[in-house]
């Protein structure tokens, strides 16, 4: 059994206590109160109960740092403590549609000397199927007790890579439709299930042997990053460099096919 830090263990117990009410909530979707909050981007009470009791479940906890969370925004802290981002229901969208495929997504990130600041824990957990995705710097990437490998595919004709897909109001079709194009035809297969906290968590499980997607916020994708990362695979932006966030651009894999996707987005981009 990996050991791990009392930390995590705040965040876990905060995530299966969150839990519960969102798996009654999605058996009973169509009652649902859904308010609009953009184009086709619906926000339930189930997102906002589910970040409540994550927020006060970790304040307690920490009661001197900060959040950033989708629905409530920033919630400032010490600036020199960590802080917690949090997406209380990632896969809304299939939430809402009653596809049990979501997740609560946790990440810790941790102020550095420099100014920067580097996410050091994560947790994406599957409410229905009860996957805990963890990992934490230096200790390597886990589902439950289980140690996680990125794949071990070489070859782009055996992979099947994950993305995410613009939609009214998100995104940048012309762009994608050109990375498609490029990757598509050089690979097993294309997958789009709608959780990109999920899709990074299954790229370091080895599910999925590669990701790209633009255009998330930096809790749709923190404590994925981290998990790929600490399952020994890379995680750069469409440039091959270190801001993903800042640049809101993903591409994730083993180093093998990371470089040889980075050379098809990089001519598709071109």
């Amino acid at each position: 059994m990996p050991s791990h830090s009392g930390l995590f263990t705040i965040i876990e117990r905060a995530a299966r206590k969150a839990a519960p009410r969102l798996r009654r909530d999605f058996n009973e979707v169509q009652n649902l109160q859904v308010s609009r909050k953009g184009p086709a981007d619906f926000v339930s009470m189930a997102d906002k109960r589910a970040e409540q009791t994550l927020f006060e479940e970790l304040s307690k906890a920490r009661p001197d740092w900060g959040f950033v969370m989708e629905e409530r925004g920033e919630v400032a802290g010490d600036p020199s403590k960590p802080r917690f981002i949090i997406d209380p229901l990632d896969g809304t969208t299939n939430f809402l549609h009653g596809i049990p495929h979501f997740a609560i997504s946790i990440a810790v990130e941790e102020p550095l000397p420099n100014g920067k600041r580097e996410i050091t824990t994560a947790l994406v957990y599957q409410p229905l199927t009860d996957e805990s995705f963890w990992a934490e710097k230096g200790r390597g990437a886990w589902l439950q007790d289980q140690r996680l490998r990125v794949s071990s595919r070489r070859e782009l004709t055996e992979a099947v890579i994950a993305t995410g897909i613009p939609f009214m109001g998100h995104g940048d079709f012309a762009e994608w439709t050109r990375i498609f194009g490029s990757i598509a035809p050089q690979v097993a297969g294309i997958r789009r299930l709608g959780s990109a906290a999920l899709d990074l968590a299954w790229v370091a499980a080895g599910r999925f042997d590669g990701y790209w997607e633009s255009k998330l916020k930096i809790w749709d994708a923190a404590a994925g990053m981290l998990l790929v990362k600490e399952a020994g695979g890379f995680v750069t932006d469409f440039r091959g460099g270190d801001r993903s966030i800042e640049r809101s651009e993903f591409l994730a894999a083993n180093d093998g096919l990371h470089s040889k996707l980075h050379k098809l987005l990089a001519g598709a981009l071109r």
